[in-house]
């Protein structure tokens, strides 16, 4: 029972899973931070579309809710993609420090924000985790952190050089579980011989680590889904892409009998995917961290 209040144990736990997970994914050659490149345009329609517009809204309502006020604030948005959310943020009047290192993504950012005063909209061509806070002179200059599913998170450490440049507010989400995706639970048995079972991430940490170390936070779990249909090209790139993912080999072998079976069983060349899952959003109130920290 005295573990569960022991952070530094919550700490490198998490810490030594994540770097395990990261391994496994540059010895199967993906890196985290270019995973999306290769479906950039289908994650911009998407994040633009009706249903994508009204996720955002939600996100965003729901933050405003809690307090957070974008006129004229200062917004890090880190991993920010094509803009789903950098655009929003700027069409109610804050000011937003992009961070971005996908070139696909970067094109399609700098065309979505191209609108807006050069003020307005900074992007930056860097990894996050590259960055000195410090020297930059980004040691809680923003109103808002934003960090978006993204794999800058992936340990305690990372979550704290985050919350170092946020001033007021920090928000954070993650999957709960891995996001569902039908393709590869139709798939998976005929890879495997076993049926697709989900496991839990890394918000657990998260959230268990900001209880134990006194950030006062509001959290939210959602469960979403939605569907889109993809060329049998993209549709085998994002198995393969899976696979990886969840430690399975990204060989010719899988690639040739995957393909073999989108031909046989999507004979149109078109695949219909349905993705989704449990997310967690948390945000975090640095004005009462603060607060907190005087009374101590």
């Amino acid at each position: 029972m005295n573990d569960f209040f022991n952070a530094a144990m919550w700490e490198t736990v998490w810490k030594d899973e994540s770097a395990l997970k990261i391994d496994r994914m540059k010895k199967n050659g993906i890196d985290p931070a270019r995973s999306f490149d290769h479906k950039a345009n289908t994650f911009n329609e998407q994040s633009f579309s009706e249903e994508g517009r009204k996720r955002t809204r939600r996100i965003m309502n729901w933050l405003e809710g809690q307090g957070v006020c974008f006129e004229d604030a200062s917004v890090l948005d880190i991993g920010a993609a094509s803009g789903v959310f950098t655009v929003p943020f700027a069409e109610r009047g804050a000011r937003i420090t992009a961070v971005e290192t996908s070139p696909p993504l970067i094109e399609l950012l700098e065309e979505n924000t191209s609108t807006f005063a050069e003020d307005r909209v900074r992007i930056v061509h860097e990894k996050f985790e590259d960055i000195d806070v410090q020297s930059r002179g980004w040691n809680q200059a923003f109103d808002l952190v934003f960090v978006s599913m993204s794999p800058v998170i992936h340990n305690w450490e990372s979550v704290e050089k985050v919350l170092q440049c946020a001033k007021k507010f920090c928000y954070i989400s993650m999957p709960v579980i891995p996001t569902e995706h039908s393709l590869v639970k139709e798939i998976w048995p005929l890879v495997t011989d076993k049926p697709y079972q989900s496991k839990l991430t890394e918000m657990g940490y998260l959230l268990h680590l900001l209880y134990l170390k006194g950030y006062a936070y509001e959290s939210l779990i959602t469960r979403e889904a939605s569907t889109k249909e993809v060329a049998r090209e993209e549709a085998l790139q994002e198995v393969m892409t899976w696979l990886g993912h969840h430690r399975l080999p990204v060989d010719e072998r899988n690639r040739n009998f995957i393909a073999d079976y989108l031909t046989q069983a999507y004979p149109s060349g078109k695949v219909a995917i349905q993705s989704g899952g449990r997310f967690g959003k948390v945000l975090i109130r640095l004005q009462d961290q603060s607060m907190y920290m005087r009374e101590i």
